[in-house]
């Protein structure tokens, strides 16, 4: 579930949600939501998304942050046209 504040991310957990992704949160909003949601959810995979990008990978690794998503990966690749035929 795609949350975008500590009451959004509490109450995805709460619910059930298997992954929250914790979107657009600056590095110590996110260390602190994170470690919100892991003390009441311990089994909840904490995933961080948003502006984060190689050079500032490192302020978003944390001992509550299971999983980060970086779009930058993949924004300047170039598209590959090809065909199957069998």
């Amino acid at each position: 579930v795609e949350c975008s504040s500590a009451e959004q991310a509490l109450e995805a957990a709460q619910a059930g949600a298997d992954i929250v992704l914790l979107d657009n949160l600056e590095p110590q909003e996110l260390h602190a939501v994170a470690a919100r949601v892991k003390a009441a959810h311990p089994g909840v995979t904490v995933e961080a998304s948003g502006g984060i990008v190689l050079g500032t990978l490192p302020r978003f690794l944390g001992p509550h942050v299971d999983v980060v998503s970086m779009g930058c990966l993949t924004h300047g690749a170039p598209g590959l046209d090809f065909a199957l035929k069998v």
